[in-house]
């Protein structure tokens, strides 16, 4: 593959990147073995890029699942988001920003502030560029990077904001001990993650259970933990933050939230677990048949009578 980002700051004018660009070059990122990884993308050279993406995301990168986390994020914006605002000037990381789902939201909630949003997928980077350009989000700058080995300079965000990014990660406490390094004295770190094990229904079925712990077994054999809501409390004590508070946001479903029956237990969970059939069947974790089974009875839970609960956990800690 060709080089594609800068070696080095005096290359970086000539490269077609923009003022913002060429800020966060000059106070964020630390020049070393992992520079590449964090150079600003600008629009022209999104299509030029042809490293493979190294993302474990057991949903995969289709379109589909881009929709679906767009509906999941409007879905859900005011249970997960009402608290969440950043002041006007400060510096924040959203660390793991895969198609931009949660960016907009960011962005709203936080006028004024410099927004870097970094993930590891080419792809999913560029459908994020690619919404924020069709959006006018000017405010928000696109980079490359492994949460694991961030290559910025320490001291370098006022605040980080991670959200449904740990459950993913082979490693989540190496990865928070990463962002605890660029994140400076006082910052906070915001995570957000859901937890499988919280999925109540009603009418219940064993069928859809299985489902779900099928999608369960995929993304532990993946190295990620989609439990580790229940976990965020003691992940981040360990990793050194303090002032560690962690509160439940639960998500309460029956006829009477229409916009949730939709946006949350048909087009964010169960679409969710309807897309790693074709993973679960392949795998031999589940007949054909009974997969198929589990998806109709979670289907049936927003139809009349039914009902659905599930619970995500925020965390908010101080370095």
């Amino acid at each position: 593959m060709g080089v594609l980002y800068p070696a080095s700051l005096s290359q970086v004018r000539a490269g077609g990147y923009q003022p913002a660009d060429v800020w966060f070059l000059q106070e964020c990122v630390a020049y070393g073995p992992y520079t590449e990884t964090a150079i600003p993308i600008p629009f022209q050279k999104l299509w030029r890029m042809t490293m493979s993406d190294l993302s474990g995301y057991v949903h995969g990168h289709s379109e589909r699942e881009a929709v679906r986390l767009s509906d999941q994020a409007g879905t859900l914006a005011e249970i997960l988001h009402h608290d969440t605002a950043y002041p006007a000037g400060s510096v924040v990381l959203e660390a793991g920003c895969g198609v931009g789902a949660q960016t907009g939201i960011l962005l709203s909630r936080s006028r004024g502030a410099r927004i870097v949003s970094l993930d590891l997928s080419l792809s999913s980077l560029s459908c994020a560029r690619g919404s924020a350009a069709s959006r006018g989000w000017e405010e928000i700058m696109f980079a490359r990077g492994d949460l694991h080995s961030l290559p910025f300079r320490e001291d370098s965000f006022d605040h980080v904001f991670v959200c449904f990014v740990l459950e993913h990660l082979k490693a989540p406490l190496r990865a928070l001990k990463s962002l605890q390094r660029i994140l400076k004295p006082g910052g906070t770190l915001t995570v957000i993650e859901g937890d499988h094990g919280s999925a109540f229904f009603h009418p219940q079925s064993r069928y859809a259970t299985e489902a779900i712990l099928a999608l369960e077994r995929l993304q532990r054999d993946a190295g990620g933990n989609p439990r580790i809501g229940r976990e965020l409390f003691p992940l981040l004590n360990t990793a050194g933050f303090r002032d560690v508070r962690v509160s439940p946001r639960q998500v309460y479903v029956d006829d009477s939230k229409p916009l949730l029956v939709e946006g949350f237990t048909r087009q964010t969970f169960t679409a969710m677990v309807e897309g790693v059939r074709e993973k679960v069947i392949t795998n031999g974790m589940l007949a054909e048949e009974d997969f198929d089974r589990g998806i109709r009875d979670l289907y049936r839970t927003s139809e009349g009578g039914g009902t659905f609960c599930y619970t995500f956990f925020k965390a908010v800690a101080v370095r």
